[in-house]
């Protein structure tokens, strides 16, 4: 069995633990119990980390294409050789299934083999101009990025703004959450065993508002990358817009689900089943608002209360577990609280509602219906395993609700009309809309929301060049 390892930061090639630094308890969400220990980083250390940044992308930004490539492209295929040992940390830190933490290191690989493609990709364009005179325009590295990963996937998020960052030519600071840094460790070393330079790419912990202040707050760093809530969202947009730091947002959702009447009811059920106890629901583009056609409303609702009340919840490690614990503390108390305030309304709990045990942070698969617009959970993310049902008359009115909230990271549909399938495509808004499908993402695909939910995009070559900036050289 892998062992949770020793944790520390890496700034400029160096591991560091220890020196009396402050530490933060990593703990197991299975059983309450602690790890490990981990270092948080003091201004010194923050200031290291700028300056090898600086230096870092002094360097990096010159590096042939075939070179950025050749790193990232042996970064994969390290990740897949140690897949194993990456996931099961993951699963330990985290609490998703091994399952799930094993196809979050093959979709890391894949974003790190997209990212080598568009190293050979990020060429121009020659503008017509009269004889004698010449217009080009480049695109060039914008320079150090600041990145901050959440815990939700350990593995994932850190690979696609590690992946980007590099593929461009910049350097990087990553802080990923402290509840999860054995995973992205793990994915930065793959990174260094694979030839990137040491100054390219730093690692450093800390208490967050410190870290993003003292960041942001230095002319070195140029680019922000954050994926989290709305609110830490927007407190970072304003941090950075004193320097015009340029800013990628993965922001919130809440995931609205239209099921129509002429929808594939199995199949729409077996997939929104299997969608919502992903990752014990925390996944930022989970299907959590059920806008049901009235008509098939109680045959949807009972469909989606059975099969969350036959999920076998437990250790992401077991074999037959398909779906873990919540990652920490306050994901349980805050499903009780939304649970509480939507019954307190009027609505009704068709299954779940209620924690697993007294040990670890389990909470039960929750179908909640007829819930009244007023409740908390119809308005803030719940990023859990509440599935919310309601039912509407017609595609207006569902349309309607899908657009209420300003969320609009990703939107689905259940519908075999094909026409409604382009109105529906055209009117709900959102970065990425799935019909029939709940498979939105991809290396390839821009992965991006609007609103509330965030600017810029991550993934495809939109996120390549999300950290590069556009050069127009005129030549008479």
């Amino acid at each position: 069995m892998t062992q949770y390892p020793k944790l520390h930061m890496v700034i400029d090639g160096e591991e560091i633990s220890g020196g009396g630094r402050r530490t933060f308890d990593v703990v197991n969400p299975v059983t309450g119990e602690t790890l490990a220990e981990l270092p948080l980083a003091n201004e010194g250390d923050l200031n290291r980390a700028l300056e090898a940044a600086q230096r870092g992308f002094a360097r990096w930004r010159h590096a042939p294409a075939t070179e950025r490539a050749k790193v990232l492209h042996k970064a994969a295929a390290l990740i897949r050789e140690r897949t194993d040992d990456l996931a099961r940390i993951a699963t330990m830190e985290e609490g998703k299934t091994l399952a799930e933490t094993k196809i979050e290191c093959m979709a890391s690989a894949g974003w790190f083999d997209f990212a080598a493609g568009e190293c050979q990709r990020l060429y121009g364009r020659e503008l017509v101009r009269p004889v004698g005179q010449r217009s080009v325009v480049r695109w060039e590295p914008v320079g150090p990025v600041a990145a901050f990963a959440p815990w939700n996937f350990p593995l994932g998020n850190p690979s696609r703004k590690l992946a980007a960052a590099v593929a461009a030519g910049c350097s990087i600071i990553l802080k990923s959450a402290e509840e999860t840094p054995a995973s992205a460790l793990g994915i930065l070393q793959c990174l260094y065993d694979a030839g990137l330079p040491k100054e390219v790419a730093q690692a450093v912990f800390g208490v967050p508002d410190e870290v993003s202040r003292h960041l942001l707050a230095s002319p070195i760093i140029r680019k922000l990358s954050f994926t989290g809530s709305t609110v830490v969202g927007k407190h970072l947009a304003k941090l950075a817009a004193d320097n015009m730091i340029r800013t990628t947002m993965e922001l919130g959702g809440h995931g609205p689900v239209l099921v129509f009447d002429d929808a594939d009811m199995d199949k729409a059920l077996a997939t929104a089943s299997t969608g919502k106890i992903r990752n014990a629901g925390q996944v930022c583009v989970s299907p959590t608002r059920f806008i049901v056609q009235e008509n098939v409303y109680e045959k949807f609702r009972d469909g989606m209360a059975e099969r969350l009340a036959a999920i076998k919840v437990g250790d992401g490690l077991e074999d037959g577990t398909q779906m873990g614990p919540m990652a920490n503390s306050r994901r349980p108390d805050a499903m009780e609280k939304f649970v509480v305030d939507a019954k307190a309304k009027g609505a009704t709990v068709n299954t779940g509602g209620e924690r697993i045990g007294n040990q670890g942070y389990f909470f039960q698969p929750t179908v909640l219906s007829d819930i009244p617009l007023d409740a908390d959970v119809m308005n803030e993310e719940p990023f859990g395993p509440l599935a919310l049902i309601n039912p509407y008359k017609s595609e207006d009115d569902m349309i309607a609700e899908a657009n209420r909230l300003p969320y609009g990271l990703a939107g689905f549909a259940w519908t075999s009309d094909v026409q409604r399938q382009r109105r529906l495509a055209d009117a709900v808004e959102v970065g990425m809309m799935g019909i029939n499908t709940h498979m939105i993402a991809g290396p390839d695909a821009p992965f991006q929301g609007v609103q509330w939910s965030g600017h810029s995009s991550e993934d495809g070559p939109e996120g390549v060049k999300a950290c590069m900036v556009v050069k127009t050289v005129h030549e008479g």
